[in-house]
């Protein structure tokens, strides 16, 4: 079965369909399932993926249409509006995460009264990096704002559970019990580890500085690549390793380089050349992509400033530019079929929906795309295209209250249907959180990349400075 939908040229090959189960499943139970088939490979509707080819070191492809972007300088009424944003997102850090213990929670209804007690490890990493940014802004005090960081740092050393010191994703926020029989998850580890590590760089404190040595050199990334360079996605007690492996481009960049930045366990350099980089064409635009949605191009560069350097395979800063502006082109594509889908509304990652947690996004078009709009995959993408998604994010805080709450944007809606989701959810705000910060002010990437482990990472997967912008692709040429 071939896709029916015309629009700008894919380089595409036919697979096997799937069937789509239209049951309603939450965020939860895709991730369950995820676990198990591998995050990174999300079906396109109508079994329509790519024809891929692997970048190898120094290998050409052929030049990217889009030019690197003028450098942009935000308005003052941009960096007034996206002061907003942050300190709604950092509302929620601060206030849904337990003072006992410093976890946040994975979401929260801002429509409704919520009891849920689920935290995740991620979301955590994000409101530790969530907090520094705070007392930068000035919405917390040094005292109010180290109390929080050495109680999550000590809950994290000395109470919650850990394997070979990689931590399970999902926890009760007050007691850190296991929750849902969750893996140990080594990407989620590593998300949280960022945040670590950004609040050693930025709080002058012996405590919090030896804390968070701790922590990190207690990952034992040997255990996670004994028989393997390419890192598995998890381990349970009652099955051990899950089977799929981060094996193609993603957020998995964060996990690699912190494991070869390691002095205590570290991953050797090999690893790093072990996954593969796709390469996608979508109207004329190439980059290194993956059959997933647009958050890929955004969670390791949250902290990792990649910009002005590549590795053997791309310049991976540039690489998001493209990749972003493709998904925006796709998605004024899909406007000939979702009305809402414009230059002023656009952006689908993985998201809630009305009908429940939903893999979708493009190009390639995955999942079951029907005008639902997810705030964070435009603003993850703020330092890529800095005035196609302002433009966005101020249409919709004006036009579309009910997508606004006390915590920033709502996780999705689909105005189609005037459907508003009820929920945040940690990862999604704080993807958002750090990306404003970083198209405002670079705080993250300044903070975080004075951390000599990370240099080192950086160092051993053989980054160096890019050539000067406007003359060299994302990809490098043949």
């Amino acid at each position: 079965m071939h896709s029916t939908r015309q629009g700008p040229s894919f380089t595409i090959a036919t697979v096997n369909e799937r069937s789509e189960n239209s049951r309603k499943i939450s965020r939860r139970e895709w991730l369950r399932r995820a676990a198990a088939l591998g995050l990174c490979v999300p079906l396109s509707r109508g079994g329509i993926v790519p024809l891929l080819k692997a970048a190898q070191p120094s290998e050409s492809t052929a030049p990217c249409s889009l030019p690197p972007p003028a450098p942009t300088t935000l308005s003052p009424d941009d960096a007034n509006f996206l002061d907003e944003v942050v300190n709604a997102d950092f509302c929620f850090f601060w206030e849904q995460a337990s003072p006992n213990t410093g976890l946040v929670k994975d979401r929260f209804s801002v429509r409704a009264p919520d009891n849920r007690v689920v935290a995740s490890v991620a979301a955590t990493g994000f409101g530790l990096t969530a907090i520094c940014i705070g007392h930068n802004h000035g919405l917390i005090t040094l005292p109010e704002a180290t109390e929080r960081v050495l109680t999550t740092l000590r809950f994290l050393w000395k109470k919650l559970a850990t394997h070979r010191g990689f931590f399970f994703h999902f926890a009760n926020v007050e007691t850190g019990e296991r929750v849902w029989e969750s893996e140990v998850s080594s990407v989620d580890t590593a998300i949280l580890l960022c945040g670590v590590l950004t609040c050693r760089q930025y709080f002058h404190d012996p405590e919090i500085s030896r804390l968070a040595s701790n922590i990190f050199n207690r990952v034992d990334w040997t255990w996670l690549s004994e028989d393997t360079t390419l890192l598995p996605q998890g381990w349970t007690p009652e099955v051990g390793f899950l089977p799929s492996r981060w094996d193609y481009y993603s957020e998995l960049m964060m996990m690699y380089l912190l494991g070869l930045g390691s002095t205590a366990y570290p991953l050797p350099p090999a690893a790093w050349n072990a996954w593969k980089r796709t390469t996608f064409e979508y109207d004329g635009l190439r980059y290194v992509g993956a059959f997933a949605p647009l958050f890929v191009h955004q969670y390791s560069q949250a902290w990792f400033d990649f910009r002005g350097q590549r590795d053997a395979y791309a310049d991976y800063f540039q690489n998001s530019v493209v990749a972003t502006e493709a998904h925006r082109r796709f998605c004024l594509e899909l406007g000939k079929e979702f009305s809402d889908y414009n230059n002023d509304l656009w952006g689908i990652t993985a998201s809630d929906s009305q009908s429940g947690y939903v893999v979708w996004g493009g190009p390639p078009e995955i999942g079951p795309i029907d005008g639902t709009v997810v705030p964070s995959a435009t603003a993850g993408s703020l330092p890529f295209l800095p005035q196609p998604v302002m433009r966005v994010l101020r249409n919709i805080r004006k036009n579309y209250p009910k997508a606004w709450s006390q915590y920033g944007f709502v996780n999705a809606f689909n105005p189609l249907k005037d459907w508003y989701d009820p929920d945040v959810i940690g990862i999604d705000t704080g993807i958002t959180m750090l990306m404003a910060e970083n198209a405002r002010t670079g705080f993250v990437w300044n903070t975080f990349m004075k951390n000599p482990e990370v240099l080192r990472g950086m160092q051993r997967a053989g980054f160096r400075p890019a050539p000067a912008a406007g003359t060299q692709a994302a990809v490098l040429p043949r």
